[in-house]
């Protein structure tokens, strides 16, 4: 199993967004709290952008904001986002994978595993990965 740089940096910086949700954070800023390299970060943030994970503002009060609640954003949501397939086998989905043989069983292994990788990325949320805070948070929240 792997988990790309990309993903870890854009689950991140959302956090980081998502823990300042009445002001926009700029890439700077999310760069140097998170000690991410930022000319990365700008290009990580740029992909979240067009998946509607964020929005942003430009001008000197710009920045970025989290383009839904953060309990309505999965990490499954994010890997789909920069990454594209959960899992892949020499850089192909699953979905169509068949082997002869007696290896013929293998395939469902690998489909179950990422089944149940997506599953445990599906059910964690942003909103559930913040420390828990007062409950101004929870309003910013649903009031999206």
């Amino acid at each position: 199993m792997h988990i790309s740089a990309k993903a870890d940096y854009a689950t991140r910086a959302l956090l980081e967004l998502a823990r300042e949700p009445a002001r926009p954070l700029t890439c700077e800023a999310i760069a140097s709290s998170q000690h991410i390299p930022f000319r990365f970060l700008k290009s990580v943030v740029g992909e979240l952008r067009r998946a509607g994970l964020v929005r942003s503002q430009r001008g000197c009060e710009g920045g970025y904001w989290l383009g839904r609640p953060a309990g309505e954003v999965t990490l499954l949501d994010v890997v789909r986002a920069v990454d594209g397939e959960l899992i892949t086998l020499r850089g192909e989905p699953l979905a169509g994978l068949d082997y002869p043989g007696p290896a013929a069983g293998l395939p469902g292994v690998w489909r179950q595993i990422e089944a149940d990788a997506a599953a445990v990325l599906g059910g964690t949320t942003l909103a559930a990965l913040l420390p828990a805070e007062p409950a101004e948070r929870l309003s910013h929240q649903g009031a999206a």
